[in-house]
């Protein structure tokens, strides 16, 4: 009996043991962790301010995009693909955008590389600074940064900081959360980018349904061109056409802008997205307004191929315009219940007297 207690004890006392070692090299791993990615971000900062500074020093850019194409072979030669042409544009980027020293050593305890990379394109340096500051605050991950980014967080932000009227109990900062936007009803533009995401989250479910052969591939995927970010709504693989089908949504008619812009996408995805055996890309632009819906089909190569012969591998034409209006109507309603959840008590009666008025017109 003894003997059993005892190796009973000893078992105890050897899990005791690795959990105390293990919460150990948990800890150093995370230690070092955070040190790599330091080290890894002000490596990239300081490679950025000495290629940057030398090519303000010569004030030719001719000369700026030579050195920098050839500095790449060199290094991506020496030290691998982390050092790509657009990796070191970011690098200069990330000089001129961040150019003090102190403040990007600070930054770099706090967010890695790729969170920066997620950053730069942000035009105005408030905005930059928001987000910065939201993801140390609430230690984002990258995929939800890129989401608050794209969901123009900051200038939704301002946007709910100019409704609070002087005098208001409401602090002017009560909208500073990210994460507390999404339950606010705005008005205007940012009304119309919940519609889209809205809709997009509907026909992204209509096409996996009724596209036969689908496979989804990517929501709000980044096109990165030069130092530029896009983002693709939704991004599908279809298996009987062996090819990628890239898809907009946007709100309106159709515009030759949206053309350009899904053709961008298309060679960016044809040169770096599609995989030996599949065919070139092709690129669905779902346009809708009040009252009629467009769809525009378009692939890279138009030459001896007829747009129409897709459709046989493609949701018929009708019925993807028959969907988009109806995923329109119940998105505009669930937008229009959620802004009247949020009329006060003495206001709602006026406002649901103007809807049935509407209804019975």
């Amino acid at each position: 009996m003894s003997e059993l207690l005892s190796e009973a004890a000893f078992e105890a006392h050897a899990q005791e043991l690795f959990a105390a070692v293990s919460a150990l090299v948990e800890q150093g791993r995370a230690v070092a962790s955070v040190h790599a990615n330091a080290a890894l971000t002000m490596t990239h900062w300081q490679v950025g301010r000495i290629v940057g500074e030398d090519i303000l020093d010569r004030e030719r850019a001719p000369y700026g995009k030579r050195i920098v194409a050839t500095l790449s072979r060199q290094l991506v030669g020496r030290y691998g693909r982390g050092f790509d042409e657009k990796t070191l544009r970011r690098m200069v980027q990330f000089f001129h955008e961040f150019p003090q020293e102190r403040i990007v050593a600070t930054l770099s305890r706090q967010l890695t590389w790729s969170h920066i990379v997620e950053i730069l394109p942000v035009k105005d340096a408030e905005a930059r600074a928001f987000y910065v500051q939201q993801s140390a605050l609430h230690n984002l991950g990258v995929r939800d940064l890129r989401g608050i980014v794209a969901r123009k967080a900051f200038e939704r932000r301002e946007i709910a900081d100019a409704q609070v009227v002087d005098g208001s109990a409401v602090p002017l900062d009560a909208f500073r959360d990210p994460f507390l936007l999404d339950f606010l009803g705005l008005k205007g533009s940012y009304q119309e980018r919940d519609l889209e995401s809205a809709i997009i989250r509907e026909m992204e479910a209509f096409l996996l349904e009724a596209g036969r052969g689908w496979a989804f591939v990517d929501r709000q995927k980044r096109i990165s061109v030069d130092t530029e970010d896009y983002y693709l709504d939704l991004l599908f693989f279809s298996r009987p056409l062996r090819r990628l089908v890239a898809v907009e949504l946007k709100i309106g008619k159709f515009k030759a802008v949206y053309e350009g812009q899904m053709k961008l996408y298309l060679k960016w995805l044809d040169r770096y997205e599609r995989q030996e055996g599949e065919e070139t890309p092709i690129g669905l632009i779902l346009c809708t307004e009040a009252s009629r819906e467009q769809i525009e089909l378009l692939e890279m190569h138009k030459d001896g191929i007829v747009v129409a012969e897709y459709w046989t591998e493609l949701p018929p034409k009708r019925e993807l315009e028959e969907r988009i209006q109806i995923i329109l109507r119940d998105a505009k309603e669930r937008l229009a219940r959620r802004e009247l959840a949020a009329v006060p008590d003495g206001e709602r009666g006026a406002s649901n007297s103007s809807e049935t008025d509407e209804s019975d017109a």
